[in-house]
């Protein structure tokens, strides 16, 4: 029985060849048990049964951790009960409790905090052989700034086929706890002799823990598997690369969007966690304190989160709290206190405007773009303060410099699409540079079609260009967002026929990666470059219609400014 609660509310580009990055996978051979009630495999847990669509194996909503909820809520997760029987998996499970929807991205709202399940998209299912001669895995961490998005937008077939050019690959999409559910610091639960504050990474781990024993009876091979994910996923893969509870459980890391920087210490966490309490009628550090916390419904838990457009004050998301995370990102990128693997990475061109976006999606009505008063305080309020909670602010003057630089012209909105933008592409350019210097290899790109189809309705003043999370339905078809996600008139955008071919080849690159570490399949560093921190030569991947093209270090640093914003970014000890 699948369950769901909702709350109801609230410079010159040298171009490649296409299609190089692989061969044709051969299709998968019809299955004579999707003829007679689906597929089964036999997990550790207990037997499961799937469905077989399209040439895909789809195991849907297979529980990997005993659900959180009473005395296991704020816990490290469980193991789950081996069940009797065969577990239906052909549909998915709960989405994790969320209030906060980022507009259309995520959603519905959901209450249900017993959802602790994964998916498993794969062209192949043990047959006995050898775990070392199975596909390569991936294991999928959704975005959605680790307070919303579920794992049931994102259909993996694509993705297990290997696309026309690709390797065919075992994908594996989760849920994990989100927002105070998952990222919660508190003396009285801190005090519990387990391993506390980072649940939703924890969860992550049990994941790939759930990958090591099971990855074989779907056709996969445990000593080869990908971590990644998008935004909040590319974060959480970074945490993951950091935190020794990691060790020996994946060995290739994507970063789309957003790779690790900084995280907030735990003293910011125990703070918002403190104030959460109290606002929640739980006061005290004692044992009570945490059975008063264990008591609160899921409902009034998403009251003291947030509301549908923002976070409250209470959420912290991921810290640095010495044990699952023990260090900061900059340390461990500048150290390599990391676990070393190859890494494929990058960013959107137009990062910023999914934010510009969201803030005008809840304006009005009616919907009305930014203001040049409007850039100006976002502007002030932003070089103000800390860059990220729990550091130092930057230093006085900062906006007038930024102001200065980026005044805000006809068209505010258009401006703070690079102020937002540019930082984190210079920032991402940073931490390139430490895993090289630390001699990872480095894959790094930049997504550049800025006409891709977009799941926000259409609004005043707004286009999204390349803007962030629009590059998600090229690896993942039809993504759209959440259930409001719309683009045009269709709920699952169209890509044009060569907007196809580009998700072709990204699917190639990413399967390609998870199989050898190297997006083109093999050990010669081309159509895709390898990052290697020299000036003048080709060390980016362009991700574009009509076209791949590469472009040096120097191009991409010109492109956005980094003489500048290098001045400006303070990086975390």
């Amino acid at each position: 029985m699948k369950r769901q609660c909702l709350i109801v509310a609230a410079s010159t580009l040298v171009c490649v060849t296409l299609a190089l990055f692989g061969a044709r996978p051969a299709d998968a051979a019809a299955d004579p048990a999707a003829r007679g009630g689906g597929p089964e495999v036999n997990t550790v847990e207990g037997p499961v049964r799937g469905s077989f669509v399209n040439g895909v194996y789809e195991f849907k909503g297979i529980p990997y951790a005993a659900p959180p909820v009473g005395d296991l809520r704020w816990q490290p997760p469980q193991p789950v009960e081996r069940w009797r029987g065969v577990l239906d998996a052909t549909s998915f499970e709960n989405t994790c409790p969320q209030v906060t929807t980022l507009g259309v991205f995520a959603g519905p709202a959901s209450v249900t905090e017993d959802c602790l399940y994964l998916n498993v998209f794969t062209t192949k299912l043990g047959n006995g052989h050898r775990p070392q001669a199975g596909l390569p895995v991936l294991v999928w961490i959704h975005g959605g700034g680790n307070v919303d998005g579920e794992s049931n937008d994102y259909d993996g077939s694509k993705l297990a086929t290997g696309g026309p050019a690709g390797t065919p690959t075992v994908v594996v999409t989760l849920n994990y706890r989100l927002g105070l559910f998952g990222f919660l610091a508190h003396p009285a639960l801190d005090a519990e002799g387990h391993n506390f504050a980072n649940y939703g990474i924890m969860d992550i781990q049990a994941v790939l823990r759930w990958v090591q024993r099971n990855a074989a009876a779907f056709g996969g091979n445990p000593d080869l598997v990908a971590l990644g994910g998008q935004s909040a996923g590319a974060q959480d893969t970074g945490a993951n690369m950091i935190s020794p509870l990691s060790v020996g459980l994946f060995n290739r890391a994507i970063y789309e969007s957003s790779p690790l920087s900084s995280l907030p210490p735990l003293s910011t966490g125990v703070t918002n966690g403190g104030k959460f309490a109290q606002a929640a009628g739980c006061p005290g550090t004692d044992a009570s304190a945490a059975a008063c916390l264990r008591s609160l419904s899921a409902a009034q838990i998403l009251q003291l989160q947030g509301t549908a457009n923002a976070n409250s004050p209470y959420v912290t998301g991921p810290m640095v709290d010495g044990t699952v995370i023990p260090v900061t990102p900059n340390t461990a990128w500048k150290s390599g206190a990391y676990i070393h693997m190859p890494i494929l990475a990058g960013n959107v061109q137009d990062e910023g405007n999914f934010g510009i976006g969201n803030t005008e999606y809840f304006t009005g009505p009616p919907q009305t773009p930014m203001t040049e008063a409007q850039y100006v305080a976002a502007v002030t309020a932003a070089y103000s303060g800390a860059e990220y909670p729990g550091g130092p602010n930057y230093p006085a003057g900062t906006a007038g410099k930024v102001l200065a630089k980026y005044p805000a012209g006809s068209n505010p909105q258009a401006t703070y699409d690079l102020v937002t933008t540019y930082p984190g592409a210079c920032r991402n350019r940073h931490i390139d540079a430490l895993w090289t210097a630390g001699g990872t290899p480095v894959y790094e790109y930049e997504f550049n079609d800025q006409n891709a189809p977009y799941y926000y309705p259409p609004m005043p003043g707004f286009t999204p260009l390349a803007a962030h999370t629009i590059d998600i339905q090229f690896l993942f078809s039809g993504w759209h967002g959440g259930i409001l996600g719309v683009s045009g008139a269709s709920q699952s955008p169209a890509l044009t026929s060569q907007e196809s071919t580009l998700s072709d080849e990204l699917v190639a690159a990413w399967t390609n990666f998870a199989k050898s570490g190297n997006p083109n399949g093999g050990n010669m560093n081309t159509p895709w470059p390898r990052f290697v921190g020299k000036e003048g030569v080709p060390e980016y991947l362009s991700e574009n219609v009509p076209n791949l093209a590469t472009f040096t270090n120097a191009v991409f640093g010109a492109r956005h400014d980094c003489d500048f914003w290098d001045t400006i970014i303070v990086y975390q000890p």
